[in-house]
């Protein structure tokens, strides 16, 4: 397969995926804010299910796709991404926790939420661009639309 063939089929299974991961965000509620504040105030406990289903079908894929597959479907080689617990990783976390706590949503389901037609949810997107926008300066890195992290 070539390179432009195989670019495109990822991107097609990108789509897919990332519609199917709206999708159940939506059936599940997330993309509304009252929701998963009621779940940060300890009111409703049904995100946790959501979230718990999500990470246990992550773990199982992650354990045994490896174990399964001689290679995956649009890569050369299976990867680990090799993560560090720092600085910079704990203050991103807590700053994501207040955001989400603040507005009530995350990106994923800030953005299943317009094709909802929640539309006051830009104010909550536009934060997180900004956010994303500033931490790219910050780290020295000039962010440009449409390409990849190096």
């Amino acid at each position: 397969m070539s390179r432009s063939a195989m670019s495109k089929t990822s991107l097609l299974s990108v789509l897919v995926a990332g519609v199917l991961f709206g999708f159940g965000l939506s059936y599940a509620t997330m993309i509304k804010p009252e929701v998963v504040l009621s779940f940060l105030r300890f009111e409703d406990f049904g995100l946790m299910w959501v979230m718990g289903g999500g990470a246990a079908v992550t773990l199982i894929a992650y354990q045994s796709l490896p174990r399964l597959m001689s290679k995956p479907l649009f890569a050369l080689t299976f990867d680990r991404h090799a993560a560090s617990m720092n600085r910079k990783t704990l203050g991103g976390a807590a700053l994501f926790g207040i955001g989400w706590g603040i507005c009530g949503v995350c990106p994923g389901p800030a953005i299943a939420g317009l094709g909802a037609g929640n539309w006051p949810i830009l104010i909550s997107l536009a934060g997180m661009f900004a956010g994303a926008l500033a931490q790219g300066l910050l780290a020295g890195r000039t962010p440009v639309i449409g390409t990849a992290p190096t």
